[in-house]
């Protein structure tokens, strides 16, 4: 039981969350890259990202895992992020500081959804049982290519009109 609820329906809340925060992370990004704020979906973005950093600590673990080191480095690019977006109002370096680490922390969530992916869904741990195969290292390098992509052409594009401000 985590938080009175069974690890099985914990675990899909979070998986809910993480899902969530990708397709918004996705639509925030497309927004940076067409030079937009778009603070709802922003908010909503950055919200279930640090959920599933939150989350994802309270699954019962033994030690230093490799979930544990991506949750904390998620964590302190999330931090930065909503400094830079929330405290700093994208001001000077601010704005692609914020975009690098909104778009990093982005980048793994999907990664660990990959990860999960492979390790869950029968048909893609069959094809890719210890995750060292190729189908496994062609998926992440096309997320990740995609990402860096998308990234650069936020960092350079995203340039919002106006500073924003912890109520927008």
């Amino acid at each position: 039981m985590i938080l009175g609820i069974s690890l099985q329906t914990f675990t899909l809340l979070h998986v809910i969350i993480s899902l969530v925060a990708i397709v918004t992370g996705f639509i925030v990004v497309i927004g940076m890259i067409d030079g937009k704020r778009l603070p709802a979906w922003t908010a909503l973005f950055l919200l279930t990202t640090v959920l599933t950093s939150v989350t994802g600590f309270m699954f019962p673990f033994g030690g230093i895992t490799p979930g544990i080191i991506v949750g904390a480095l998620s964590s302190v690019l999330l931090i930065v992020a909503l400094f830079a977006l929330y405290i700093r109002h994208l001001t000077q370096a601010w704005r692609w500081i914020y975009a690098v680490t909104a778009i990093a922390a982005l980048y793994l969530n999907v990664f660990v959804s990959i990860v999960q992916a492979f390790q869950k869904i029968e048909f893609l741990r069959a094809i890719a049982p210890t995750q060292s195969e190729t189908p496994f290292l062609i998926v992440q390098c096309a997320a990740l290519g995609i990402v860096i992509v998308l990234g650069v052409l936020a960092v350079m594009r995203f340039r919002p009109g106006m500073p924003v401000s912890a109520t927008a």
